[in-house]
This record gives structure tokens, C-alpha cells and sequence, in this order.
């Protein structure tokens, strides 16, 4: 945890505040641009961090908090066999696990650790729990095959979990991946924002393209997590170009499977070549 910096940030008029990602705290959370705010100091020491944040909101005239930062976050993290339950809502749990960072816990499994990367990816899996909406959980499985479990594949998983359909989901140890109704709920979505009104194939066309590069850079940068976001979120545009296009997309991929299924060939240098 010694490796984990500290920030003391100043938007003028307002606040002096800490956070360990100034990016997603001021920026994202906030609204504030890099040039409405100052970074006061910085350090892997959070007693330190505390004790000088008090020392400057009470210098610069501000409302001193009445803890300090490093009293502010003890996040219990109650682990079961199954989950691993945060006593946060999950409107608001990105910013507690945010500020928590390099934090661990003992599960079956192992140790899990917040880090950016687990942040994102219990974001997209967590849930709210069904006993207290105050409570999200995510299963301890799934993150063990995700960050823990080194002897299979991303794509070994994902066929995997492909070949456990059961009652119209895919399953991922025990927990619904992708639903058979995926295709409908972007349609649904894209139909209540008005794109299927105002929107056309040649501006959807160019959004793919966009995507496609963010997809090229999570590539070449090993992102994984920015991997999936950008097939995610070609596959929304390619929904909706295909809607726009008179077509849907179950369609165009029905077709193209009929064109691939007898096909014969060979993998060459990574690449499957057909015959003929």
C-alpha cells in the first residue's frame, strides 16, 4: 500500500479536499476541469495526508471536516463462501471503493485487492442485495476466474460459459452473464433517446469507426477492462445500425454464421485462412 498517492486538491472558493484519483474525483464526480483546480500536496503517507488536508481547509479559511481523511473510510467487507458483500448502495459505491484503494480481504478463494482495474470490474458485476438496498455483493467466483485464476484463458472462460446455457441466460458460476434479451434492451434504450428517429446509418457508421479505435488502443496498451468496454460498445452500435439499416442485428449474425459454418481452413500466423 506504500505505493499509493495521495492528493490534496484546492478548487478555489469551494473546497480542499483528498482523493487518490483526481481524474474521477474532481473531474468526473465534480465537473471541474484541470485548470478550475490546484493539487496542494501529495503523499503515500495518509496519516500525514490527514493531518495537513485539516492544517489547509483551516489556513485558506474553509469549513474544517471533523475527521480527518484517514478516519473517513473503513469499509467492511462481510465475505461469505459465495459473495462479498460492501455496506454501500450501489449509486454510490464506485466513489467509496475509489477512496479505498489497495484495500484487501480474506475471502475462500483468496485475497482480493481494490485496485482500478477490480474497481471497474465490480462495477459492471456487482449488485444490489436483496435483503438491503443500502448493500451490493459480487460473487467471489467470478473475481477469483478474473484476477486469481491463472490457468485458463479470458477466452477459454467466455466458451465456457457460452457452452452453460441454462433457462434462456448464459451462466457464469451461478450468475447471469449476458440475458437472451440483450438485443432488445439496446433497442429499447436507443427507441426511447429518439435515435432511431433522428439518427442514421452514415453517423452510426462513423461512431463505429471511433469505437474501433478505442477498441485498436485498449489492444495495444493490454487493457482489458477498456478491451471489453469497446466491444461492448461496438456491438451497441452495430445493434442500431443495423435497426437503421432495416435490418436487425440477430439477423446479420444468423446470416453471417450460415456463411461460416461448413467453411474449412487453417489458423497461419494467428489468422484462420480458408480453403479455396
Amino acid at each position: 500500500m506504500g505505493n499509493l498517492t495521495y492528493y490534496i486538491y484546492h478548487i478555489p472558493g469551494k473546497k480542499i479536499g483528498v482523493t487518490r484519483d483526481l481524474k474521477y474525483r474532481v473531474t468526473q464526480q465534480q465537473g471541474y476541469s484541470l485548470d478550475e483546480y490546484e493539487v496542494l500536496d501529495q503523499s503515500t503517507d495518509i496519516d500525514y495526508i490527514s493531518s495537513r488536508e485539516l492544517e489547509l481547509q483551516k489556513s485558506y479559511g474553509y469549513k474544517v471536516d471533523l475527521k480527518p481523511y484517514n478516519k473517513l473510510f473503513k469499509m467492511k467487507i462481510n465475505a461469505t463462501e459465495q459473495t462479498s458483500t460492501f455496506p454501500v448502495p450501489l449509486n454510490k459505491l464506485k466513489g467509496r471503493l475509489m477512496d479505498e484503494l489497495g484495500k484487501t480481504w480474506e475471502t475462500v478463494h483468496g485475497i482480493f485487492e481494490l485496485t482500478k482495474e477490480t474497481v471497474d470490474w465490480i462495477m459492471k458485476n456487482a449488485s444490489t442485495s436483496m435483503f438491503n438496498k443500502n448493500r451490493s455483493y459480487i460473487y467471489n467466483k467470478s473475481f477469483y476466474e478474473r484476477f486469481l485464476n491463472e490457468a485458463k484463458s479470458e477466452a477459454q472462460l467466455f466458451y465456457d460459459a457460452i457452452n452453460n446455457r441454462s433457462n434462456g441466460q448464459i451462466k457464469q458460476e451461478g450468475k447471469a452473464w449476458v440475458d437472451e434479451d440483450r438485443f432488445q434492451k439496446i433497442r429499447d434504450w436507443a427507441q426511447e433517446r429518439g435515435l432511431y428517429d433522428k439518427g442514421d446509418t452514415k453517423t452510426q457508421f462513423c461512431k463505429l469507426m471511433e469505437e474501433a479505435g478505442e477498441l485498436g488502443r485498449a489492444i495495444l496498451k493490454e487493457n482489458h477492462v477498456e478491451f471489453m468496454d469497446a466491444i461492448g460498445d461496438m456491438v451497441v452500435v452495430l445493434t442500431n445500425l443495423a435497426m437503421l439499416g432495416g435490418t436487425s442485428i440477430e439477423a446479420c449474425i444468423d446470416s453471417a454464421y450460415d456463411e461460416i459454418k461448413n467453411r474449412k481452413g487453417k489458423m497461419e500466423n494467428g489468422t484462420f485462412v480458408k480453403n479455396g
